[in-house]
Formats: structure tokens, sequence, C-alpha cells
């Protein structure tokens, strides 16, 4: 068996893996930075960061000091005894949301919006709330909980029918969700940026009227951010663009940089509406996760990383737009959150195109194509995407 040969290493992954993924056309062996490598020695400039969670980029030191120290002096405690990394981490995202709240650490995005979801339910018991409304196109992940705010058919209506009653509305309609929902709605659920919709803003005023809204019907707003917080947007977290405050926040995938971690905080009496024994997680605080959350916290604000990716996510967005090429209608989004949108279906072929000449990129969406790189890139690396792009263009339309 060659195991430096990486269509042998996807064979092997085909045979031992479930087919849920397919087999991953590149096989990564290690990462310095912005870039990424494969077993055949092929260097990529990673314009995806795992889906926007390496904030910090690849092998960052700060990043590799503090998950080494942590788990050479506690990799785990449990809910069952108190660590300090877990408490400095929730305090930290406490200041750095400037509101009193209360924050739950799980290990992923998914188990965030699972215990706000929870937390909403409990709300709608205490009030005699019977719904939930969540937007079309959103999401909000894949256990059941999450999915059945997921409002994408292809990947939800083949697990129903989901015990919970949601309503789904179109995002970006404040009409529409105002009429949605009343005085027996529990929570609304939305995303500052809906994701895998395609990296699609808000209209303005849009999530002031949803703050709006729910402070008229006594509705919790609930805000995923599982892939738009920790500086993604230029902001520390996208709602801050708009001047609000949700009930609920939840946060994962760039906070823990590439260790897995999520975190759902429950502002003023959303914070406390569990009691004892509502809700647990074996490896939610884990040390060495929140150890390496603190560490890219600490490494945004020391390096100054907002004002960076503000203005890279600029020179990103300007260089797309001035690419003038008749596959390329423009591009959406903020800061290093962006999508390519395509005059045709062709997101996968570009996708398949960029990987060619050196780039890794995401289809997110037949005609959308997202590019979330690590929050350190820098301007000149963009700029080689940018000159490779209309060639990447062309070849995807042959």
């Amino acid at each position: 068996m060659n195991t430096n040969d990486p269509a042998d290493l996807r064979a092997r992954h085909a045979a031992a893996f479930m087919p849920n993924y397919g087999v991953p056309p590149v096989a990564l062996v290690r990462g310095e930075g912005a870039y990424v490598w494969d077993e055949a020695g092929a260097r990529y400039l990673d314009l995806i960061a795992g889906i926007a969670v390496s904030s910090l980029g690849h092998a960052h030191p700060a990043l590799a000091e503090a998950v080494s120290r942590q788990v050479a002096t506690l990799a785990h405690s449990s809910n069952l005894f108190v660590n300090e990394p877990e408490v400095l981490l929730a305090e930290r995202l406490l200041g750095l949301l400037g509101a009193p709240g209360r924050v739950f650490l799980a290990n992923s995005g998914t188990e965030a919006n699972e215990c706000a979801l929870k937390l909403v339910l409990k709300h709608g018991g205490a009030t005699g709330r019977g719904y939930v409304v969540a937007a079309e196109n959103g999401f909000h992940g894949r256990t059941l909980g999450a999915l059945s705010l997921t409002g994408k058919a292809s990947i939800r209506d083949q697990f129903g029918p989901f015990p919970i009653d949601v309503r789904f509305v179109p995002y970006g309609d404040a009409d529409a969700l105002k009429q949605a929902v009343t005085g027996e709605c529990a929570g609304v659920f939305l995303e500052p940026t809906q994701g895998e919709a395609g990296v699609v803003p808000p209209p303005a005023g849009y999530m002031t009227a949803a703050r709006e809204i729910c402070d008229a019907t006594g509705a919790l707003l609930v805000l995923d951010e599982i892939q738009s917080a920790i500086g993604r947007t230029g902001h520390w977290f996208a709602h801050q663009h708009d001047g609000i405050v949700p009930d609920v926040l939840t946060l994962a995938k760039g906070l823990g940089g590439g260790l897995p971690v999520g975190a759902c905080v429950g502002f003023g009496p959303a914070g406390t509406l569990f009691a004892k024994g509502d809700h647990g997680s074996t490896f939610g605080g884990n040390p060495v996760a929140s150890a390496a959350a603190l560490a890219v916290l600490d490494t945004i604000d020391r390096d100054g990383l907002l004002a960076h990716v503000r203005a890279t996510g600029d020179h990103l967005a300007e260089g797309l737009t001035s690419v003038g090429h008749p596959l390329l209608a423009g591009v959406r989004g903020r800061g290093l959150w962006r999508a390519a949108v395509l005059t045709a279906p062709l997101a996968g072929q570009v996708q398949e195109a960029a990987q060619r000449a050196g780039f890794l990129v995401n289809a997110v969406q037949p005609d959308a194509v997202r590019i979330a790189p690590p929050l350190i890139v820098t301007a000149p690396q963009i700029d080689t995407f940018l000159q490779a792009l209309p060639a990447i263009l062309t070849e995807a339309t042959q």
C-alpha cells in the first residue's frame, strides 16, 4: 500500500467512510499560513479555510502553543468539574459582546443551535407559545432539531416529519416576518447573512426590523452566527453591523481556529432559562478547545485582524468586481466572506478549475462560489487569485 499516493488515500477513504460526503478530490497533508499542500506536493492557496473555520490559517504559532501547553496540563475535565480555560472563554465572549448574558459551550454549530432551540422551546412552554419561525434557504445544522429549522428542502424533507412546528418565511422580507410572528411565536431563528444559501446578506434594515418584531411580540430573537462571527465580516460579530443585540446567539467554526468548539449565548432573561439538568455536553467547555478559542481571540485582537479583514475584504470585492468576465455576474458578502455570483450554474466547474490552478474555493450554490480565506490572508495573496480568475472562469465554461 502506497500511503504517499493521493489516489490511494482517496480509495481508502471511499472504502472506510459512509458515502455522505462522496470522495473529496484533494487529500491534504499539511498547511502553513494561508497555504495547504496535498500528498503529491502541490500547493494551494486556501480560500475556504475549512468552511470559515481556520481563522488564523494553518500551523499558527499562537494556536499551536496554546493547544500544546493545555493538552500537556489538563486535556479534559467534563462538566462535572470547572476548568479555568472554559471560564476565561465565557468571560471573554461576554466582554466582546458587551451585554449581560450567560454562555453554554458545546463542540459544534449544530449543537449550539440545539441549545438555542431548547431555550426557545422552554420559553415557549413557559409562556404558552407553540411555534418557531425561520427563514427559507437558511441553514442551522443537520441534527434533527437544527435540521427542523433549516429551510432547505433538499436536505430536510427526507428526514421529516419533525415534532417542532417551524414556519418558514422568505429571508429579507420584513413584512412576511411580521405577519408570521405573533404572540404565539416562541422564537425566530435567522442568520445575519445566509451562508449556505450563497453568502446572502440581509437587506438594509432587516435585522433591525426583526429585533423590533420580536420585541413587540415577546418572541426570542436567535441569531445564528456559526459562520459569520469571530471577525469573518470585519466585526467580532456580524449583528454588530446593525447595532442590535439578539436574545440568543450561536457561535462555532472560526471560534476554535480548527479545534471543535461551539457556544450558545443567552442575553438577559434568556441566559437563565435553563435549570440545573436541562442541558449538557460531555466535551463542551473542553480545556484544549477553550484554550484554542482564547488563542484565536487574543491573536485577532493583538494583530489588528478586524481592520485587516475589512481592508483585505474590500480589496477582494473590488478585485472581483473589476474582473469583467461574462461568467461573473457580481460579488456579495462582507469582509473575508464573499460569494462570486455567476451568470450560469457552473460553480462546480469553477471550483474544479480553481483547484487545478492552485486555489481552493467552494461551490456553495450552483451559481455561487464561496470565498472565505483565513483572516490572515494578505492582499498580495488575494491578487494571485484575482490574476488567475479570468482563466479559471474561461476554463469552467469549456
